[in-house]
């Protein structure tokens, strides 16, 4: 039975097509056993039941064209005297279909066809018994009138409903689209997120490591102890690296296994740490405090602590051999400025300002994107007398 109905829906021409022929045969048996029609109303009979037959075959492939050709056939048959048959069940079909799926002038005019068809019906052929009650008469036009206002009223509420549920599709679609585009672009900031941080922790240790071992070779036989310290220090700098890396693997894992204990977030209190790692490297950093030291917002204090990360690295990466760096904290009422400066040779333009090249300068980048996410300003370029300069200005509030 699914299966019929189904192949009903995907073929409703066809069904329309069936229908119609069932009423062209009804039209032909009605007038074929009627003797009061006379020669020429017969002869006119057949274009105006063929024209409605058309009209329920065609209804919802054309509902403005068949209306027009139901209304023709409709006052071809009250010139012509040719008296109600089945066929003119088409008409009360067309209001419907037009009311439901056709242009709302068609259904108007559908409409206002409806309401003057059973009068004019009932001045061209009276019904029998009221020929001489006018009371009598209008009561037969009402209840002729009533079928045709209904069927419109009922396809306009179906026009209303489709549209309705129309609306809800586009709706849920329009929702998950924002949806889809949303998650995008959650994955991509968490993407930037990730590699901002692998950038940080890798970056950072892995450069203390190499100048560690390139001075461990370089005195491994002339200074054996110098070459265990620098060892040493590639040691603890390794250990650090990794104990990050777990804090970042355990911060994107959904559910812990083993229930373990990463290692918080570096904040403010681990720059000096932190410079105390890169002097034992062999870069001479000066570090200052200002202002009273009071807790931050996490992300403030995440912020600053790999501003200086990174712009110590780049003083190895790039400031040269003999360069030094100094580092300025200042604490203000309303949020903390960074200052950190070297002597070196600075870096290229293209690092610093057009956002890296060729895989180089993506530390700037997560520089700017840290800073810009806590609302706050950044600025990095040469200074004057030589050597490199950052200074950022990260606000106690959020950016709204």
């Amino acid at each position: 039975m699914q299966r019929l109905y189904a192949f009903l829906r995907r073929h409703p021409t066809g069904v329309d097509c069936c229908w119609a022929v069932v009423l062209l045969g009804l039209s032909a048996l009605e007038f074929g056993i009627g003797g009061g029609t006379g020669g020429r109303e017969r002869i006119l009979a057949v274009p105006v039941i063929l024209a409605l037959c058309t009209v329920v075959a065609l209804r919802r492939r054309m509902p403005e064209k068949m209306l027009l050709l139901a209304i023709g056939a409709g006052v071809v048959q009250l010139l012509g005297g040719v008296e109600p048959c089945a066929a003119d069940f088409a008409m009360l079909v067309v209001t419907y279909t037009v009311a439901a799926q056709g242009e709302r002038g068609a259904s108007r005019l559908a409409l206002g066809c409806s309401l003057v068809a059973a009068g004019l019906g009932e001045l061209r052929w009276p019904s029998e018994g009221t020929a001489g009650g006018w009371v009598q008469r209008l009561s037969v036009v009402i209840v002729l009138t009533v079928p045709f206002v209904l069927a419109w009223v009922l396809g306009d509420s179906i026009r209303t409903r489709r549209a309705y549920f129309r609306q809800l599709e586009e709706r849920a679609a329009r929702l998950e689209r924002e949806r889809e585009a949303q998650s995008k672009v959650a994955v991509a900031a968490e993407r930037a997120r990730i590699a901002r941080e692998l950038h940080d922790v890798v970056a950072h240790n892995v450069s203390v490591m190499v100048v560690q071992a390139d001075g461990a070779a370089y005195v491994m036989d002339a200074a054996p102890e110098q070459a265990r310290q620098a060892l040493a220090t590639i040691s603890g700098t390794g250990r650090q690296a990794l104990a990050e890396m777990r804090r970042l693997l355990g911060v994107l894992r959904t559910d812990a296994e083993d229930g373990g204990t990463y290692v918080p977030q570096p904040d403010v209190e681990q720059i000096g740490d932190l410079v105390e790692q890169v002097r034992k490297a062999g870069l001479a950093v000066d570090y200052t405090v200002e202002g009273t030291p009071r807790p931050l917002p996490s992300g403030v204090e995440l912020t600053a602590y790999r501003i200086v990360q990174e712009a110590l690295t780049n003083t190895r990466k790039h400031g040269g051999a003999g360069a030094g760096a100094s580092v300025r904290l200042v604490y203000f009422d309303d949020g903390l400025g960074l200052l950190v400066e070297d002597d070196g040779r600075g870096a290229a333009h293209e690092l610093y300002e057009d956002g890296g090249a060729d895989g180089a300068g993506h530390g700037m980048i997560g520089m700017r994107e840290r800073v810009g996410m806590v609302g706050g300003t950044l600025d990095a370029g040469p200074r004057p007398g030589g050597g490199f300069r950052i200074s950022a200005l990260l606000p106690l509030r959020p950016a709204s």
